[in-house]
């Protein structure tokens, strides 16, 4: 059993996929063809943004959108340390510095009622991460931003694809920045990213920095990056995009299945989607006692899994000194306890039935054991 089935997937797209990537060895434009721009006018028409502009991964699109906000040394941003490291350390490349706030304990994802007090002259710009697919509660976030004159970046990472009370993510917020990575729900075959945002000189001065600054060639206006994504990688991506809303519906339907067969399982509490939004389910990601060695029984039996994340970014050596080492208890109980089970859109009824009774059966012997 795959953790993320690409293999089928590709299968599925294979003619797509191979007729696009044989179109770009044919013309040899590498760097900046034009499946560039017709990836980026129909992510911009999938969101409903005026621009998406594609950059070379998700960390860089974290980056280039702080650095077109200005985020500068000695500014704040508030995050959540319940994310993988790029969302903390794009922060800290700036010579900024991650405010982190705890998360919500049934969705795991920043809890925006403690946004606020965390606010300070220094901050600069708040980035809730949309996790295991999941947007945030953005209205409120977007909310207390507008009475500081915040500027809001969603990570919207792991949750491409998603809707939030009718609105799709990266759409949501002054930036939204995702991530094309392999195992994301729209993946390249390497290392991808874009940013979206309905703000024209935003998105001229992202334009600008991912190609090292230049608003013309050899005439840098800005300090940038090498941030382009590479067209063979947009190729990918617009070969996937044929049966990207079907995948969505699948992801949503093996997403609400995985819920009604856990909901009879004692020891197993499955992550929360609350009612005005859904979830792509970049991850389909429960919570347990003894997560360790559950996964070990797992594995025994052929069920491959992950942990998204095992140690939150205000317990890491980079990022310590960052905040108190108490302030995030939420954190530090999700992260003791999150398992990730297999999810693509090609799961099997019957590997999905699998993975359910391996973890049932997993979850009640340390139960037993612990008795």
């Amino acid at each position: 059993m795959q953790f993320t089935d690409l293999k089928t997937q590709y299968a599925a797209l294979k003619t797509s996929i191979d007729t696009r990537i044989q179109r770009v060895l044919d013309h040899g434009q590498y760097i900046m063809g034009p499946e560039v721009a017709e990836l980026e006018s129909q992510l911009a028409a999938f969101t409903g943004t005026r621009h998406c502009i594609t950059v070379a991964s998700g960390t860089e699109a974290l980056l280039i959108s702080m650095m077109a906000l200005g985020i500068r040394p000695g500014d704040e941003v508030i995050t959540s340390p319940f994310t993988f490291a790029a969302t903390a350390e794009t922060i800290a490349l700036l010579g900024a510095r991650p405010v982190f706030v705890d998360i919500e304990p049934d969705t795991c994802n920043i809890d925006a009622a403690l946004v606020e007090a965390k606010i300070t002259p220094r901050t600069r710009a708040l980035m809730p991460v949309s996790l295991y697919g999941q947007v945030g509660d953005m209205v409120e976030l977007n909310a207390i931003a507008a009475r500081h004159g915040l500027p809001v970046i969603e990570d919207a990472a792991q949750s491409f694809g998603a809707v939030y009370q009718g609105r799709r993510s990266c759409g949501l917020s002054t930036f939204g920045a995702t991530s094309f990575f392999p195992s994301k729900p729209l993946g390249c075959y390497g290392d991808g990213g874009a940013l979206f945002t309905d703000d024209d000189a935003l998105a001229r001065a992202a334009r600008e920095i991912r190609v090292h600054g230049q608003s013309a060639r050899y005439l840098h206006t800005r300090v940038g990056v090498g941030g382009r994504m590479d067209t063979l990688q947009c190729a990918v991506v617009l070969g996937k995009m044929e049966r990207f809303e079907w995948e969505l519906q699948r992801r949503a339907g093996i997403g609400a299945r995985y819920a009604r067969l856990l909901a009879g399982v004692p020891g197993v509490q499955t992550v929360a989607v609350r009612p005005d939004r859904d979830s792509v389910f970049a991850q389909y990601t429960v919570l347990v006692e003894q997560r360790d060695a559950v996964a070990a029984a797992l594995k025994t039996e052929g069920i491959p899994t992950a942990v998204h994340y095992p140690r939150p970014l205000h317990r890491q050596p980079a990022y310590e000194s960052s905040c108190c080492p108490d302030c995030c208890p939420l954190s530090d109980a999700a992260a003791a306890r999150v398992l990730s089970l297999p999810m693509s859109a090609d799961l099997s009824e019957a590997d999905q039935d699998r993975v359910v009774a391996a973890l049932a059966r997993a979850v009640a012997a340390m139960a037993a054991a612990a008795a």
